[in-house]
């Protein structure tokens, strides 16, 4: 199957996740890798082919794809490592802290204990708002 793995990030520089080293699973426009530096043991990135910075321009065929191999990876990490719940997370821009410029979801496999507190979840990302009052 034909993907296009090869477009360059910004500023010159080879874009990490254009390279087709280290695809662990992959579709006709979508493809996984597990992070380089995991936030817990099976943190997978869930990526389109073509190389892209914001996933709002992602047409509706590379969200299905992308969206499918979520669910794909979520079985394999429950089979191979049994987490105790999943975080889903997607950063948009520079400002909601995106740093590669090639659109991925994080699929982030959470296991009891891991935090000391995990109410909240991506809430976290602003730490004031991650642990609002009960209702």
């Amino acid at each position: 199957m034909a993907t296009n793995l090869s477009k360059p990030a910004s500023r010159g520089l080879p874009c990490p996740f254009c390279s087709p080293e280290g695809i662990v699973e992959r579709n006709a426009l979508a493809h996984v890798r597990y992070d380089k530096t995991p936030v817990t043991p099976g943190h997978a990135l869930i990526l389109p082919n073509r190389h892209f910075a914001d996933y709002f321009d992602a047409t509706d065929e590379e969200f299905s794809a992308m969206h499918a191999l979520v669910r794909v990876m979520k079985a394999r990490i429950e089979a191979e490592r049994h987490p105790d719940g999943f975080n889903v997370g997607i950063n948009v821009g520079v400002h909601a802290g995106q740093t590669i410029m090639h659109v991925h979801i994080h699929l982030i496999p959470r296991y009891a204990g891991d935090v000391a507190n995990p109410r909240g979840g991506v809430r976290g990302v602003i730490p004031a708002k991650q642990n609002y009052p009960a209702t």
